[in-house]
This record gives structure tokens, sequence and C-alpha cells, in this order.
């Protein structure tokens, strides 16, 4: 049996680590490209050392699958695995900026079971169970319940012109942020259209659907975790009335781009 609560303490402390490293709160920060455009700080190895010590005391039998780890399929053979970003939004966490949260899910067989988002800078703690909802800072989350798509918000800096009837509101540079502005009726819509990984999506994607939010790739299938290949292209979370529309409206793109 998974203990909740211990499994809170750890998020949180590791989001108080984050917190003693980020510029936002005057501290020094070393950073560089792990590839062109690609960031990485010493916050994001130091949440993501002590998440590896303290969860794999916490549950041993589980796997581990992180952003700044290297991956071995050894690692996450078993039906369990620990899926993790130390930090999501490492641009704004340098920057000095609060679009970012400290993401962590327990996958079982493919699929999340729990999943915990630490956002400290926002004095924000999120967090979902499968059957059980969702929840920030302890309230329930009521996904979006939108109906048409022309005036949805989404979470964007700029918009294409064939998404100009959409509302743009604030984008924090973490996408599992983003998905959560979903889960929580602060944003409508969410889409990418672009290669990602599962630990930038999993923790999210299950607060998002726990909320009452529709959560696909970016051709409308399921979300998959723990695969070979730990990549998915795109994702879409939406009020579930407007998805579909949503699908429709990037189609041509997404096969463009894939």
């Amino acid at each position: 049996m998974l203990d909740r609560a211990r499994l809170e303490s750890i998020l949180r402390q590791a989001g108080a680590i984050a917190m003693d490293c980020w510029p936002g709160a005057g501290k020094i920060l070393e950073s560089w490209e792990k590839m062109p455009g690609n960031p990485v700080c010493s916050g994001d190895l130091a949440v993501d050392a002590f998440l590896r010590h303290e969860l794999g005391l916490l549950l041993p039998s589980a796997g581990w699958l992180s952003e700044e780890t290297t991956d071995s399929l050894s690692q996450r053979s078993g039906n369990l695995i620990w899926l993790v970003d130390p930090i999501d939004g490492t641009r704004d966490f340098i920057g000095g900026r609060k679009g970012w949260a400290v993401c962590v899910a327990l996958i079982a067989n493919g699929r999340p079971l729990i999943s915990m988002m630490a956002a400290p800078a926002r004095d924000e703690f999120w967090q979902a169970e499968v059957g059980r909802g969702a929840t920030r800072n302890g309230i329930p989350l009521r996904a979006s319940t939108r109906a048409t798509l022309p005036g949805a918000r989404i979470p964007a800096k700029i918009l294409p012109p064939e998404d100009a009837d959409l509302c743009l509101v604030d984008q924090p540079n973490s996408i599992a942020l983003r998905m959560a502005m979903v889960a929580a009726d602060e944003a409508d819509v969410l889409a990418t259209l672009r290669w990602g990984y599962e630990w930038d999506i999993g923790a999210a994607a299950l607060i998002a659907r726990e909320a009452g939010a529709t959560v696909t790739d970016a051709f409308g299938e399921k979300l998959d975790y723990n695969k070979i290949d730990p990549r998915a292209f795109g994702v879409v979370v939406a009020a579930p009335a407007i998805h579909g529309a949503m699908l429709e409206r990037i189609a041509p793109r997404a096969r463009e781009l894939a």
C-alpha cells in the first residue's frame, strides 16, 4: 500500500529544494544547455537526485523514468514505474519566473495511478488519483465545460491566423501547468504539435482527466506510458465538448508535422 501522505511530503520537500536554487528567490543558479535550445540547471539535478532516493525508499518495487536520468529499459522493466520531471518549465525556473513545477506520477501497466505536482513559487500543490478526482491545494477541481471552440481560452503567447478566434490567457513555460489550467477551469483547451516526452505530461494528464477534461495525443489517441520510446506527438487537453473540434482543426497540421 502506497503511503500517500509520505509521497506528498516528498514532493513538498522536492519543491523546497527547487526553491533553494530558484533565481526568483534571489538564489545563484548554474545552468547550461544539454543540447541547443534544451536548458538544464543545477536545480534539475538536485531535485532529481533527491526524488530518486526518496521515491526508491517509498516504493522499492517501482522502476524509474526521469528527464534528468539516463534512460535504461532495465530500470523500468516491471509494471510499476515512477515518471518524473524534476523541474518542468526550466526556462521559467532559470529566468526567475513562476511557471514551473516538480512533477511525479506513479505508472502501473502503462497508466497513471496517482500524480502530484508541486509549484511552490505559485503556492500550488496539485494531486490526483484514479477514480478519486483531482485537487489543487486541497480544493476539488472541475475542468472547463465550454461547449463551443470559438472564443475558447488557450494558454499561449501568440496564435497562428487559423486560431485567431481563440482567446489568449497566461502561458507558463511548464506544459504540465498549462494542462492543469484546463483542469482548474482557467483555460478551455491546450494543444501542442511537437514530439514530447512522457515525463512532461504524465502527472498533469491524470490531474486533467480526473477533473473531467478529455486528454489525448494530437491525433486523438490515448496516451500510453512506459513505452520503449517514451515520446508522444502532441497533447490535446480540452473541455469534453470541444475536444473533437480542436482535433479536427489541428489534424492537417498534425499530419504535416508528425
